[in-house]
């Protein structure tokens, strides 16, 4: 038995590849996680969390990578919990034993409900902290100590400096979606945050995907970790069916109108490029009486709370998003994903249509091509390698953009942004004549050509 409680003998750190017949009780002995996960109704362990907890429970540092929807969140915060009640002490004033970075406020609510859960039947207190809410309420329940501190960086290094928080007696640190902390510049926080743990934590990072930055910003980090993939990384699920549609850029709209209006769905998630597109596109299709409504970061967090909540409960079953909810809404029953806009990186390809075909479920991803899109196409398609399914029988089907084999470039691509920066350096700093003069007149004289404020008086 393991020194926090887990069954599994390890050898040189060489763990049993997942069996089919493997069941929870093999991986974790106590009875009161037993007992959640059996409320959960989760039957038996995912290949990630069947390598992933025996792992974690030796102690060692983990980068742990499976594809979204596969059960990450369990096969960290499973044996987390174990550790916690093997080892159990009070938490201290103004203090937490674990520690859980989450990139957006939306996941981290999604955590807390999921640890929540699994911590049930035990003691065992937790503390969600992100911005957008008061400071009062989580500083009074600091001063009590938590076991389990599940937050977005700003606000914990908020409460940091507000002298409310140390993190001197975690004894396990988590960042959950590493790659997305990356991509939303978090990688200082966490390099901030990393010299205020004990030497003496364990640290875990988990994602879907793990590009070579951030799996660089692990490594820096995590003191020789152990790797663990359980699937090809950046693969998708298998039961999820792609469709692709071709479309005019001006016809996405009526197409997608005319698609809502003839699909048999249950929840229907469609992502934009920019909070501006996705307004504009909820607007249009609020006109056509469908139950819409639409979700961005530009919208305060209660508000955005009680969308999510709306859709979950199938009130509005239709949700327009920006990449705000790529990641982290973990939602039964969202029936179809629709790519409205591409977007310009796989990886977050993979991740919007992960929000489907969810614990071993089915689902449908559409995406829409339009001409500018067809390079954000070749990539994803050959990222998956694979071909999607073509579908042609609808009234906006554009041959053109089909054979289309130009590169017309999306005003969003990384070479246009980056030109467009370019210019604004270029005339930022240029001086205009009467600059120019007075940067190169003497001090002492005249300064020629220099304008004249009529409104001082001459003397």
């Amino acid at each position: 038995m393991g020194p926090n409680g887990f069954k599994f003998q390890v050898s040189s750190f060489k763990f049993p590849r997942y069996l089919p017949r493997m069941q929870f009780s093999d991986l974790i002995q106590n009875n009161k996680i037993l007992r959640a996960i059996s409320d959960c109704g989760f039957e038996k362990p995912t290949p990630i969390q069947a390598e992933a907890i025996p792992a974690i429970g030796t102690g060692r540092d983990i980068i742990g990578c499976a594809r979204t929807g596969t059960g990450k969140t369990a096969a960290f915060a499973l044996p987390l919990i174990q550790r916690l009640l093997n080892t159990w002490t009070a938490a201290r004033e103004i203090r937490a034993r674990s520690l859980i970075l989450s990139p957006t406020r939306e996941l981290a609510i999604q955590l807390q409900k999921n640890i929540r859960q699994f911590a049930a039947h035990t003691e065992l207190t937790t503390l969600l902290v992100h911005g957008g809410t008061e400071y009062e309420n989580q500083i009074l329940t600091l001063r009590e100590g938590v076991d389990i501190l599940i937050a977005t960086p700003g606000r914990m290094l908020d409460l940091i400096e507000r002298k409310a928080l140390k993190l001197d007696q975690v004894e396990v640190f988590v960042v959950d979606e590493a790659d997305r902390m990356l991509d939303m510049g978090f990688a200082p926080d966490i390099r901030k945050i990393a010299p205020m743990l004990p030497q003496t934590r364990q640290a875990l990072f988990f994602s879907a995907t793990m590009p070579k930055d951030a799996l660089s910003l692990a490594t820096g980090i995590l003191h020789k970790p152990m790797h663990i993939s359980s699937d090809p990384v950046s693969a998708a699920a298998e039961n999820i069916t792609k469709q692709l549609y071709y479309v005019e850029k001006n016809n996405k709209n009526v197409l997608l109108s005319w698609l809502l209006q003839r699909l048999e769905y249950e929840r229907v998630l469609i992502f934009c490029r920019t909070r501006r597109g996705a307004d504009r596109l909820a607007a249009s299709m609020k006109k056509q009486d469908l139950p819409i409504d639409v979700l961005h970061g530009e919208k305060e967090q209660h508000h955005r709370q009680e969308l999510l909540e709306a859709f979950t409960s199938g009130e509005t079953p239709i949700l327009i998003a920006t990449d705000l909810a790529a990641r982290g809404i973990d939602i039964e029953n969202i029936s179809h994903i629709i790519n409205f806009d591409l977007p310009n990186e796989t990886e977050t390809f993979v991740h919007r249509i992960g929000r489907t075909a969810r614990a071993g479920a089915s689902g449908i991803a559409i995406s829409f091509c339009d001409p500018t899109e067809k390079g954000y196409l070749r990539d994803i398609l050959a990222h998956l390698n694979e071909d999607f399914d073509l579908i042609e029988d609808h009234p906006f089907h554009s041959e053109q953009v089909r054979n289309y084999s130009g590169n017309v470039k999306s005003k969003h691509t990384p070479d246009k942004q980056k030109h467009i920066s370019k210019i604004r350096e270029q005339t930022t700093w240029r001086l205009t004549p009467g600059q120019q003069s007075k940067l190169h007149a003497k001090s002492g004289t005249p300064k020629k050509n220099a304008r004249r404020n009529p409104r001082k008086k001459q003397g």
